[in-house]
């Protein structure tokens, strides 16, 4: 029998829709129908199965099973909880594929599914095969099972195993209502310290606020509750605990990259000049930073998958994204787990002796930057659009890094212009030495946009 989804909702890097108008549970059985049959056709028979906390997700996740059963897979049901158990359940139990039904950080309404084949990200051209597989009808048939496998406490273990601080911290959790909370919970019973965790009842009507830690309101919570508490560093989770947010113990947020710098720091003293790799919206601070520090800094092009992809190929031992992915290949899987870092960064505060956060934030050199600004652009249009400034720039001599869109050196300092994958967006940011050097910058972005008919948001 054959199937067709909704045009929308088969992305670059995972699968998202919206539940009863893009996405639903026929959508979901197919997705698993054709997905076994990937996995049964490479010769394998083992799938692990997740679902965060959003009200869909059970009904997704039950449809998701019987399409992988109906193709004579073995399901691992590895049950409700973060992305990156997921990812772990794949590796330890040895399967060949997992999917995790998430919505990740998108509103309520919205949810999806994140994959990942024979221990590889599997995104782009594998994503659009199941939409071929599907609409040809063309899947295998069998008589497949599946089992439980609680692995929650398993998982908790692992995490906690590599925590080395050597000083008890107080420290403050915000869950979100997210898929996190249940292992935070288990997770801050093995770590020493003061543990306060706010919002960890998983709820996917998200009551208290949106699982997003790269929007500054939603970290507000935790600011208030850092400083109240006089905590030495607060930890936010997204709805499915892939992505990090930081708040240092005087209420200040550490951005994806400042984050990237302290644990690279330390990195570095057991590898050194090791590769790390930041995405192409990072500050020229992390690339300067670890340059100074001995490593080889690298930049990769944004995407949770393609970043994983990078780390495979050139053996970085860390990597991570301004969104807050964070991915350790050091004495760790090399996907992107938010509480596997949490536990890293918690350690080196742990060994600080007279250093803060706060501290080793200032520390850092300081530069003015604009935040990631995403501006409405049609999806038909997007691409041209930063085709044609490069285009343009190219022919002026301009100092122009072209792995993904356009990122832009001027002795102000950069610009950068790229389109979304997975949304009808344009993305920029600027970054200067100084407040009339952003200007400069942000006024040249501009007006390269302008000459393509478009407005900066």
């Amino acid at each position: 029998m054959t199937h067709t989804f909704h045009p929308t909702i088969l992305r670059e890097y995972d699968i998202r829709g919206i539940v009863g108008e893009t996405l639903s549970a026929t959508d979901a059985f197919a997705i698993g129908k054709a997905f076994g049959t990937r996995v049964r056709r490479a010769g394998g028979s083992v799938v692990c199965v997740g679902w965060d906390g959003r009200l869909s997700s059970p009904e997704l996740a039950a449809a998701l099973v019987d399409g992988l059963t109906a193709t004579g897979c073995t399901v691992r049901k590895v049950g409700r909880g973060p992305t990156p158990m997921l990812y772990f359940a794949t590796k330890v139990r040895e399967a060949d594929g997992g999917i995790m039904v998430t919505g990740s950080h998108n509103p309520p309404s919205h949810n999806g599914f994140k994959l990942v084949f024979r221990g590889k990200p599997f995104f782009g051209p594998d994503i659009a095969d199941l939409g071929r597989i599907a609409a040809a009808g063309d899947f295998e048939q069998g008589e497949g099972r599946f089992l439980d496998d609680d692995i929650r406490e398993e998982y908790a273990d692992r995490l906690a195993l590599d925590y080395d601080g050597k000083r008890p911290l107080r420290v403050v959790w915000d869950c979100g209502n997210g898929a996190a909370g249940e292992i935070v919970a288990l997770l801050t019973g093995r770590l020493p310290g003061t543990h306060t965790v706010l919002f960890g009842d998983i709820d996917g009507t998200f009551p208290n606020h949106h699982p997003d830690p790269t929007e500054p309101h939603n970290l507000r919570h935790l600011q208030d509750e850092v400083l109240l508490g006089h905590a030495d560093v607060g930890v936010a989770f997204d709805g499915d605990g892939d992505r990090i947010g930081i708040i240092d113990n005087e209420g200040s947020i550490l951005w994806g990259d400042q984050i990237l710098v302290i644990l690279a720091e330390d990195l570095l003293k057991s590898h050194p000049g090791a590769s790390i790799i930041a995405d192409v919206k990072a500050s020229k601070v992390f690339f300067d930073e670890v340059a100074r520090m001995g490593g080889h800094p690298i930049m990769g092009r944004t995407g949770h998958s393609l970043i994983k992809t990078q780390m495979a190929e050139t053996g970085a031992p860390l990597a991570g994204e301004m969104s807050g992915h964070i991915f350790f290949a050091d004495r760790y899987f090399g996907f992107d787990d938010a509480l596997y870092a949490a536990i890293r960064l918690l350690g080196i505060v742990g060994r600080w002796e007279k250093m803060t956060l706060a501290r080793r934030k200032e520390k850092l050199p300081h530069m003015v930057n604009t935040p990631e600004m995403r501006f409405d652009c049609a999806e038909e249009r997007k691409f041209q659009v930063v085709a044609e400034v490069k285009a343009r720039l190219v022919a002026a001599g301009a100092r122009v890094n072209t792995i993904d869109g356009v990122r832009v050196d001027t002795d102000d300092g950069w610009w950068l212009l790229r389109a979304s994958n997975t949304q009808a967006v344009l993305v920029a940011r600027c970054e200067a030495v100084s407040s009339e050097g952003l200007k400069r910058l942000r006024k040249a972005l501009e007006g390269h946009l302008s000459a393509c008919g478009v407005a900066l948001g």
